[in-house]
Protein backbone atom coordinates (compact mmCIF):
# COMPACT_ATOMS: atom_id res chain seq x y z
CA UNK A 1 0.00 0.00 0.00
CA UNK A 2 1.54 3.32 -0.98
CA UNK A 3 1.10 6.39 1.18
CA UNK A 4 1.82 10.00 0.46
CA UNK A 5 3.82 11.92 3.05
CA UNK A 6 1.68 15.03 2.72
CA UNK A 7 -1.02 16.70 0.67
CA UNK A 8 1.73 18.58 -1.18
CA UNK A 9 3.43 15.28 -2.10
CA UNK A 10 0.13 13.97 -3.49
CA UNK A 11 -0.37 17.15 -5.57
CA UNK A 12 3.25 17.02 -6.81
CA UNK A 13 2.76 13.41 -7.90
CA UNK A 14 -0.36 14.35 -9.85
CA UNK A 15 1.43 17.30 -11.49
CA UNK A 16 4.37 15.08 -12.46
CA UNK A 17 1.98 12.57 -14.05
CA UNK A 18 0.14 15.27 -16.01
CA UNK A 19 3.41 16.93 -17.11
CA UNK A 20 4.58 13.58 -18.53
CA UNK A 21 1.46 13.07 -20.65
CA UNK A 22 1.95 16.22 -22.75
CA UNK A 23 -1.68 16.13 -23.84
CA UNK A 24 -2.54 17.47 -27.31
CA UNK A 25 -6.25 16.66 -27.15
CA UNK A 26 -8.38 19.64 -28.16
CA UNK A 27 -11.87 18.14 -27.95
CA UNK A 28 -13.08 17.23 -24.45
CA UNK A 29 -13.33 13.50 -23.85
CA UNK A 30 -14.72 12.10 -20.61
CA UNK A 31 -12.43 9.14 -20.06
CA UNK A 32 -13.16 7.93 -16.55
CA UNK A 33 -15.31 8.56 -13.50
CA UNK A 34 -14.08 7.78 -10.00
CA UNK A 35 -16.95 7.59 -7.52
CA UNK A 36 -16.31 8.66 -3.94
CA UNK A 37 -17.70 6.32 -1.31
CA UNK A 38 -18.29 7.58 2.22
CA UNK A 39 -16.92 5.13 4.82
CA UNK A 40 -16.50 5.04 8.59
CA UNK A 41 -13.06 3.37 8.59
CA UNK A 42 -10.62 3.62 5.65
CA UNK A 43 -8.48 0.65 6.70
CA UNK A 44 -11.50 -1.61 7.32
CA UNK A 45 -12.95 -0.60 3.94
CA UNK A 46 -9.63 -1.22 2.17
CA UNK A 47 -9.48 -4.69 3.76
CA UNK A 48 -12.99 -5.48 2.50
CA UNK A 49 -12.29 -4.35 -1.06
CA UNK A 50 -8.96 -6.24 -1.15
CA UNK A 51 -9.94 -9.48 0.61
CA UNK A 52 -13.52 -9.85 -0.60
CA UNK A 53 -13.63 -8.07 -3.96
CA UNK A 54 -10.05 -8.56 -5.22
CA UNK A 55 -9.15 -4.86 -5.46
CA UNK A 56 -5.72 -3.40 -4.67
CA UNK A 57 -5.06 -0.37 -2.49
CA UNK A 58 -3.74 2.47 -4.65
CA UNK A 59 -3.08 4.79 -1.72
CA UNK A 60 -4.29 5.98 1.62
CA UNK A 61 -3.78 9.49 2.92
CA UNK A 62 -3.61 10.89 6.43
CA UNK A 63 -2.73 9.51 9.84
CA UNK A 64 -5.09 7.99 10.65
CA UNK A 65 -6.17 7.63 7.02
CA UNK A 66 -9.14 9.75 5.95
CA UNK A 67 -8.91 9.24 2.18
CA UNK A 68 -7.86 6.41 -0.08
CA UNK A 69 -8.37 4.63 -3.36
CA UNK A 70 -8.84 0.99 -4.32
CA UNK A 71 -8.72 -0.35 -7.85
CA UNK A 72 -9.13 -3.49 -9.87
CA UNK A 73 -8.27 -3.49 -13.55
CA UNK A 74 -9.78 -0.23 -14.87
CA UNK A 75 -12.19 0.34 -11.97
CA UNK A 76 -11.22 2.84 -9.27
CA UNK A 77 -13.18 3.69 -6.14
CA UNK A 78 -12.23 6.58 -3.87
CA UNK A 79 -12.90 6.18 -0.16
CA UNK A 80 -13.61 9.19 2.07
CA UNK A 81 -13.88 8.93 5.85
CA UNK A 82 -16.99 10.36 7.49
CA UNK A 83 -17.90 10.24 11.18
CA UNK A 84 -21.54 9.32 10.61
CA UNK A 85 -23.59 7.91 7.72
CA UNK A 86 -24.43 10.39 4.98
CA UNK A 87 -27.45 8.43 3.69
CA UNK A 88 -30.42 6.91 5.49
CA UNK A 89 -29.57 3.18 5.59
CA UNK A 90 -33.20 2.03 5.37
CA UNK A 91 -33.92 4.24 2.36
CA UNK A 92 -30.69 3.15 0.64
CA UNK A 93 -31.48 -0.55 1.03
CA UNK A 94 -35.18 -0.21 0.15
CA UNK A 95 -34.61 1.90 -2.97
CA UNK A 96 -31.31 0.24 -4.04
CA UNK A 97 -29.54 3.64 -4.00
CA UNK A 98 -26.28 2.79 -5.75
CA UNK A 99 -23.00 4.40 -4.77
CA UNK A 100 -21.23 3.16 -7.91
CA UNK A 101 -21.68 0.99 -10.98
CA UNK A 102 -18.72 -0.96 -12.33
CA UNK A 103 -18.96 -2.20 -15.91
CA UNK A 104 -17.65 -5.76 -16.22
CA UNK A 105 -16.88 -7.88 -19.28
CA UNK A 106 -17.48 -11.29 -17.67
CA UNK A 107 -20.06 -10.50 -15.01
CA UNK A 108 -21.09 -14.12 -14.36
CA UNK A 109 -17.46 -15.14 -13.78
CA UNK A 110 -17.02 -12.25 -11.34
CA UNK A 111 -20.25 -13.19 -9.55
CA UNK A 112 -19.01 -16.79 -9.17
CA UNK A 113 -15.60 -15.53 -7.95
CA UNK A 114 -17.32 -13.41 -5.31
CA UNK A 115 -19.54 -16.35 -4.28
CA UNK A 116 -16.39 -18.42 -3.67
CA UNK A 117 -14.93 -15.57 -1.58
CA UNK A 118 -18.05 -15.57 0.61
CA UNK A 119 -19.30 -12.15 -0.46
CA UNK A 120 -22.82 -11.38 0.75
CA UNK A 121 -24.94 -10.07 -2.12
CA UNK A 122 -27.51 -7.29 -1.83
CA UNK A 123 -28.85 -8.56 -5.17
CA UNK A 124 -27.88 -11.82 -6.87
CA UNK A 125 -26.94 -11.97 -10.54
CA UNK A 126 -29.94 -11.27 -12.75
CA UNK A 127 -30.91 -9.96 -16.17
CA UNK A 128 -32.50 -6.51 -16.06
CA UNK A 129 -35.50 -5.61 -18.29
CA UNK A 130 -33.16 -3.50 -20.49
CA UNK A 131 -30.87 -6.50 -21.07
CA UNK A 132 -27.98 -5.79 -18.71
CA UNK A 133 -26.75 -8.55 -16.36
CA UNK A 134 -26.15 -7.16 -12.88
CA UNK A 135 -25.47 -8.00 -9.27
CA UNK A 136 -25.06 -5.71 -6.26
CA UNK A 137 -22.70 -5.93 -3.29
CA UNK A 138 -22.96 -3.86 -0.09
CA UNK A 139 -19.68 -2.83 1.53
CA UNK A 140 -19.32 -2.67 5.35
CA UNK A 141 -20.79 0.86 5.37
CA UNK A 142 -23.77 -0.07 3.20
CA UNK A 143 -22.45 1.45 -0.03
CA UNK A 144 -24.17 -0.45 -2.84
CA UNK A 145 -21.82 -1.32 -5.69
CA UNK A 146 -23.48 -2.61 -8.85
CA UNK A 147 -21.41 -4.82 -11.16
CA UNK A 148 -22.94 -4.87 -14.63
CA UNK A 149 -22.40 -6.19 -18.13
CA UNK A 150 -24.19 -4.13 -20.73
CA UNK A 151 -26.69 -6.12 -22.80
CA UNK A 152 -25.01 -9.40 -21.88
Amino acid sequence: MSRFESWQALKKGLKTMSDQTGSTITKPFLALAEPQLFVSDIEKSCDFYVQKLGFEVGFTYGEPPFYGQVSRDGARLNLRHVDRPIFDAELRAREDLLSATVIVEAVKSLFLEYQERGVAFHQALRTEPWGARTFIVADPDGNLICFAAENA
